[in-house]
């Protein structure tokens, strides 16, 4: 349940305008609910400051949208992620109200803009214009978390020179997300030019020998930049979740 609605509940109950019964109603599903196909762990928002996220790939449609519904009682914002296009249309269909970002294959509804709660930019940056997808996960998920999000796309080391450009944006930033395939060397290089947190994220981008990003992720995991983490392959959603944790601290 979000904070914010759990106080509103205890003090209508203070005020006498919600009886102990009703609230005591309301409070049945606080920790899991089970509607047969998933557990809803409705506790996570009071637990952790962010409601549980749906993880699209390999459930159906009508089980994303039975897990919403519930969610969205409990909750101002129902994040899901790897959602196709045909998913997202039946999803959409029962939640106009929500909004298909196609590129990075999420799904969200907020029922209010979220309060920023990051203390400075979260910058991400793809080597790539094929790592797009993963970078705007990434940056959709540090911006509904309620970050200052800020993106530069396409800046690799095949034409290093594109991204002192933004020399300024880089220095600025809290938290960066580095998103590259093929040899995944990018990250290192920004590691390199700032005193920040970077998070580097692999994709499957690449010819064969990338091995569906395996090469990206080994050569990130030894970066002799130090203030290098890596998350895993395609896993846009796990950088933005990390770097807006970081920028909360």
């Amino acid at each position: 349940m979000d904070p914010e609605k759990l106080n509103q509940l205890l003090l209508a109950v203070a005020s006498g305008k919600t009886s102990v019964a009703d609230a005591a109603g309301k409070l049945e599903h606080l920790s899991v609910e089970d509607i047969d196909y998933a557990h809803i762990d409705h506790h996570r928002s009071l637990r952790k400051g962010f409601p549980e996220v749906i993880f699209g790939q390999g459930k159906s449609a009508g089980q994303i949208t039975g897990i919403m519904e519930r969610m969205m009682l409990q909750e101002n914002v129902v994040m899901a992620t790897r959602i196709d296009p045909s998913k997202a249309e039946k999803i959409m269909a029962r939640f106009p109200a929500a909004r298909y970002h196609e590129e990075a294959g999420m799904i969200i509804w907020s029922e209010q803009k979220q309060a920023r709660q990051g203390k400075g930019p979260i910058l991400v940056i793809s080597a790539g214009t094929s790592d797009i997808p993963v970078a705007k996960e990434a940056a959709l998920t540090a911006e509904t978390m309620g970050n200052e999000v800020q993106t530069v796309f396409d800046v690799g080391v095949a034409g290093i020179h594109r991204l002192f450009k933004y020399k300024d944006k880089l220095e600025q930033a809290s938290v960066l997300i580095v998103v590259a395939g093929m040899e995944g060397a990018l990250p290192s290089v920004v590691a390199g030019m700032v005193s920040r947190p970077v998070i580097a994220v692999p994709t499957s981008v690449g010819y064969g020998a990338s091995f569906g990003g395996l090469a990206a992720l080994f050569a990130m995991l030894n970066s002799c930049s130090s203030n290098v983490a890596v998350v895993n392959i395609d896993n846009g959603f796990g950088a933005g979740y990390m770097a807006a944790i970081i920028n909360r601290v």
